[in-house]
């Protein structure tokens, strides 16, 4: 019977996946057609593999390129409406295709001429460059949606309008030829710091992700959450805790994530006697975790690594606590919710046992464990990736019941690369709106408008910056989101004096959780279409369950040592503990329920206590230690008394 509600739930994830996420909507194109588009992103992938091992090309001709096969693919793979065949390609797509690829490698064919000549636009260069802005928008509106292309287009209005806007926002204006100029011939525009990324690195772990997803590393990470968890209250939902935990590592889409191991994990705990609107919650917010789940947390991540000068390795050392505790919330709110409705985990006979998972899978594990090595001996993300991926392939050929064949290695890379469309669209994107910062200042601009807004008081500085990032990230991927809101409202927080690294951090988290914040909650949406759940009353749960993800980027600002800034070791270890235990007491205080249900004013205590505790400092633990202790004791005391009512 459970089989039958498992492939039922993986029929539903598959059909909401396609309504809700763009990138999942693409053609399956068959005969000598697909095998044309599939040959193009093979190329694609073997391009990055190659600058990757012998080193990159300039910058200008190294992302001229990537986004050239990535613009190609777009308009093949994605049609311009929703009634198009999605068996054959439209006249219309493929010119766009074509017009895709040839736009980018003007900048190549006539690299030198363009640098001879930089600032001066010839009128050849003005058709190709505004032919290539518009283009990028059309491939984003395609595979990213709406919201993203609306604001690049109201940047781009800015540049142009500039100067007859009143206020502090005015600047002397761009002239259309100039913009264009700045956008499409510059690194500082589209082909920027953002689609630098994407085409050094970025494209790699995503191309790591589909190898590790081959050789079977996602039922891995489910069989060893079974082995660990299933057999504990509420098993099934801490088994989605931690396997979309784990699987976080290489993914980076919490949309992705929730439908993929949600075919499992929802009819799981459904089964066991969760509500539906909390099964689909528990599911969406653990996967939409694992783009803050070191060692690979999203695109975004790499982003913010190149943004503020720092190695990969430090954002992913500052994303430890934090994801700990994100993790460790959704953890004990799940497991007083088994408590509170009396839900026991599965039978151990049910289970697989550790040892054995482990000996026939684990070595599947190494590819992982050697990127985390290789990125804290300080190789760059584009060689550490580059011998995971070597790693991943030869691993898996261990033992028979892993191993892939030639032909699944050659999947892979065309699975790899139209995984990256999105990105390389978004990113591109996100250029023409730091084009537009970089030309006319309005960074800057807005950073003292938002502080003049707020009165120079910092926390309501942060307020507004949340809501400023969970709006953006309505819609929006959350590699687009960070790069707006990095420009926008991480200067005004720097500019009240926070640490750089707290500042991005900051509107990162906000930009992630988006997915679980309604009214527009894509990830707790297609949580809700597998259970069969209200969405918006879903997205509140999974608000609940993410409540860490609320508290904790506030905390890291007044307390930058939860991001390992100027702290020692045994420093982090007492922050852990005393942070540990704050989460037991905010998410007692959440779901109501501790050792029995909880009167509102021991709710409020714990709560209270609990904040204390995470946030760092000598005074704040010893306030929140009493606190959470006295609330323990009166709950003893009623546990101890609800006994004895009921012996009697």
């Amino acid at each position: 019977m459970l089989d039958k509600e498992f492939e039922q739930a993986a029929k539903d994830s598959e059909e909401i996946l396609r309504k809700v996420d763009l990138e999942s909507n693409y053609r399956k194109l068959t005969g000598l057609v697909g095998k044309i588009v599939a040959a193009l992103a093979i190329t694609f992938s073997l391009f990055q593999l190659y600058t990757a091992g012998f080193g990159l090309l300039d910058a200008s001709i190294q992302r001229a390129i990537h986004l050239g096969f990535a613009l190609c693919l777009v308009f093949l793979l994605y049609p311009a409406r929703k009634s198009w065949s999605r068996a054959r390609i439209h006249p219309l797509d493929l010119l766009l295709a074509v017009m895709g690829a040839a736009v980018p490698m003007y900048v190549v064919a006539f690299y030198q001429s363009l640098v001879l000549r930089a600032g001066q636009v010839t009128t050849v260069d003005f058709i190709v460059g505004l032919l290539g802005i518009v283009l990028i928008l059309e491939a984003a509106r395609r595979v990213v949606g709406l919201p993203m292309v609306t604001i690049a287009f109201c940047f781009l209005i800015y540049a142009l309008v500039g100067r007859y806007i009143p206020g502090s926002l005015a600047h002397r204006g761009v002239d259309l030829p100039t913009l264009v100029q700045h956008q499409f011939f510059t690194t500082e525009g589209i082909f920027g710091i953002p689609i630098g990324v994407s085409a050094s690195f970025i494209f790699l772990f995503i191309l790591f992700g589909a190898f590790l997803e081959k050789t079977g590393l996602g039922g891995l990470f489910i069989d060893l959450s079974n082995a660990l968890a299933g057999w504990a209250a509420g098993g099934p939902a801490k088994v989605a805790v931690i396997s979309s935990a784990l699987e976080g590592t290489v993914s980076g889409s919490s949309v992705a994530n929730t439908a993929g191991s949600g075919s499992f994990t929802i009819p799981m705990m459904k089964k066991l006697g969760y509500r539906p609107e909390f099964a689909g919650a528990v599911e969406a917010t653990a996967s939409t975790g694992g783009q803050i789940m070191p060692p690979i947390m999203g695109a975004a991540a790499f982003l913010m690594a190149e943004f503020i000068g720092v190695p990969y390795i430090r954002i992913v050392q500052a994303g430890v606590i934090p994801a700990i505790l994100y993790y460790f919330g959704v953890w004990t709110q799940v497991h007083f919710e088994a408590k509170k409705q009396g839900l026991r985990g599965m039978s151990r006979d049910e289970l697989p046992k550790l040892g054995r998972v482990m000996k026939e899978k684990g070595h599947l594990l190494v590819p992982l464990v050697a990127i985390i090595y290789l990125l804290v001996e300080g190789f760059t993300p584009m060689k550490a990736a580059l011998y995971a991926i070597i790693l991943a392939i030869f691993s898996c050929m261990l033992r028979k019941n892993t191993r892939i064949s030639f032909m699944d290695i050659v999947n892979c890379l065309e699975t790899g690369a139209r995984s990256a469309l999105g990105v390389v669209a978004a990113t591109a994107c996100a250029g023409v709106i730091v084009g537009v910062v970089t030309q006319t200042g309005l960074g800057l601009k807005l950073g003292s408008v938002l502080v003049d807004l707020a009165h120079g008081q910092l926390f309501f500085t942060l307020i507004f910056t949340m809501i400023t990032s969970l709006i953006l990230g309505m819609g929006v991927p959350t590699t687009a989101n960070y790069v707006i809101t990095s420009t926008i409202a991480a200067p005004a927080l720097i500019l009240l004096g926070v640490p750089v690294i707290s500042a991005h951090m900051f509107t990162f988290y906000f930009g992630i959780i988006a997915d679980i914040t309604p009214p527009v909650a894509l990830a707790a949406f297609v949580g809700a279409g597998i259970a069969k759940a209200n969405p918006f009353k879903t997205g509140i749960e999974a608000t609940k369950l993410a409540i860490a993800a609320f508290l904790v980027p506030y905390i890291f600002v007044y307390s930058p040592e939860m991001l390992m800034v100027d702290v020692t070791f045994w420093g982090i270890i007492g922050i852990c503990i005393t942070a540990m235990i704050g989460m037991i007491g905010v998410g007692a205080g959440v779901s109501g329920y501790f050792l029995t249900n909880m009167t509102k004013i021991e709710r409020v205590l714990i709560f209270v206590g609990g904040v204390c505790l995470v946030t760092p400092g000598h005074m704040t633990d010893l306030i929140g230690a009493v606190l959470v202790a006295a609330v323990i004791i009166i709950q003893k005391k009623r546990a101890g008394q609800n006994k004895g009512q009921v012996a009697v």
